[in-house]
């Protein structure tokens, strides 16, 4: 081979590596159901729904309050607060959480990953587990995320569900010989108990939703020179056309607009822009406990609405 051919080849050598390295590689399916279901950062979920699916909920209006959307973040944020949140991009298990204080675990099983060209089907079922010892025997609920590429970015285009119970598994008919039903309430006020767990799972999201707020204002913070913003409206923005400091869609559109929950929350403080106050108040007539918080990011509960108080006497919470 002459020296100038000899040249070009150990240079087309050299440069097809690092032509390959320049080239990120495209997201799978599996990686996009993890970003879609178990990502903390607002506006996933609706990433990955196709563009049909966002307009009719639009239209709808479920683009705010107690959306699909909002529960799953929701969801998420309340796993990763009670255990050890892990999710897989390759084996048999996509996403686990274990909690040590009951020792039980949790697991979605990838059973069966089908991908023929842009389409991907992907069938997964779910394990639980206390004291190592299974607790769905016999109950096998499967579904079906079929995820089609779409404008660049891998979205959920169908879902089907299934849902198998064995009446012939040893397990379960050994749980089900155990089972005893709930004793009947006598009580005559049959919606007190509805009432308490309302307002019992409104005050659990409102601690997550103080503490989601106070990580938003710390990467605000560290975005803008000017600091901790005293406008719920900044930290919001998802929709926009671009990042900015009025628009840094760093909290979902309810949270943004001051009100969820059965809450008001409001931002005070900004002394400096060094420093901010958080409170979250039950709106007139829903009851529940008073939350605040600061650049601290420990949310305290006080019996009153006084966001300074409450932060010198409130107690903290888990």
């Amino acid at each position: 081979m002459a020296p100038t051919k000899l040249v070009r080849f150990w240079l087309l050598i050299a440069i097809i590596p690092a032509l390959s390295a320049a080239q990120p590689a495209a997201q799978t399916a599996r990686q996009a159901l993890i970003e879609m279901f178990f990502s903390p950062t607002p506006g996933t979920l609706q990433k990955h729904l196709p563009d049909a699916m966002l307009a009719a909920m639009k239209k709808a209006n479920l683009g705010s309050g107690s959306s699909t959307p909002d529960t799953f973040a929701l969801l998420t944020s309340q796993l990763a607060s009670h255990g050890q949140f892990q999710t897989y991009e390759a084996g048999p298990v996509l996403f686990s959480v274990e909690n040590p204080h009951d020792n039980s675990k949790f697991e979605i099983v990838v059973e069966r990953d089908d991908l023929q060209a842009d389409e991907d089907d992907i069938e997964v079922s779910f394990r639980e587990y206390k004291d190592g010892q299974p607790q769905l025997a016999g109950l096998n609920p499967r579904f079906t995320l079929g995820m089609q590429q779409e404008t660049g970015v891998r979205k959920l285009n169908e879902i089907t569900f299934a849902f198998k119970v064995s009446l012939t598994d040893p397990e379960f008919l050994k749980n089900l010989s155990k089972w005893q039903p709930p004793a009947t309430s006598l009580s005559t006020h049959p919606d007190t108990s509805a009432q308490a767990s309302a307002r019992n799972f409104n005050e659990a999201s409102t601690i997550i939703a103080m503490r989601t707020i106070a990580r938003a204002e710390a990467k605000y913070a560290a975005a803008y020179r000017h600091g901790y913003t005293c406008s719920l409206s900044d930290l919001g923005g998802i929709g926009a056309d671009e990042v900015d400091d009025h628009h840094a869609r760093l909290i979902d559109p309810g949270l943004a607009g001051g009100k969820k929950y059965g809450y008001r929350f409001a931002l005070a403080g900004c002394g400096g822009s060094s420093s901010f106050i958080l409170t979250g108040v039950p709106v007139e007539g829903s009851g529940g406990q008073h939350f605040c918080t600061d650049e601290s990011a420990v949310v305290r509960t006080s019996s009153d609405g006084n966001g300074a108080s409450c932060l010198t006497g409130g107690k903290p919470v888990p």
